[in-house]
C-alpha cells in the first residue's frame, strides 16, 4: 500500500437506519483508534518472571474523532440529532486501499467554534457501542 491522501479517510454515518450511509460533511481531519484491555494472568510460575496475558480476554473498543468546517448539511443535522437523542447509529470509516470498519458508535461530544474573521468549525468524538466489522476493499 502506497501513500494515501488524508482526505480519503472518510467517516460515513447511516442517515436513516437502513444502511443509507453518507459522508459526514465538512471534515478536514479524521482519526480512528483501536484499543484492547489486557487481562494479566502472571503468577509465580510464569517463565522468567515475565508477564503473561490471557489471549482473547479483555474489552476491545474503538474511537473515532473528526474536525472540520461546519456546513449545515444533512449529515450535520443527523449528527446533532443523534447526539441530543443519545442514539447509537451505525458508522463506517473508510480507510483508503485498506478497508471499511463498520458498526454502532455513540457520539460522545460535538464542539462548535468560530472566530469573527474565520469560518465556523466543529469537532466530534465517537465511541464504539458494539461489535465492529471489517471489510477489505
Amino acid at each position: 500500500m502506497g501513500a494515501q491522501n488524508g482526505k480519503d479517510l472518510l467517516i460515513r454515518m447511516d442517515l436513516s437506519g437502513a444502511g443509507d450511509f453518507a459522508t459526514v460533511a465538512g471534515l478536514r481531519a479524521t482519526r480512528l483508534s483501536f484499543n484492547a484491555e489486557t487481562v494479566d494472568i502472571t503468577s509465580l510460575e510464569s517463565e522468567g518472571g515475565w508477564r503473561e496475558l490471557l489471549a482473547g480476554a479483555g474489552v476491545r473498543n474503538a474511537s473515532i474523532s473528526g474536525s472540520g468546517v461546519f456546513r449545515d448539511a444533512v449529515s450535520d443535522a443527523r449528527v446533532r440529532e443523534a447526539f441530543f437523542h443519545a442514539e447509537i447509529p451505525r458508522f463506517q470509516v473508510v480507510i483508503p486501499d485498506f478497508g471499511v470498519v463498520e458498526g454502532p458508535f455513540q457520539i460522545t461530544s460535538v464542539d462548535y467554534a468560530g472566530s469573527h474573521d474565520g469560518e465556523a468549525t466543529y469537532s466530534m468524538s465517537l465511541a464504539s457501542a458494539g461489535a465492529l466489522g471489517f471489510t477489505v476493499i
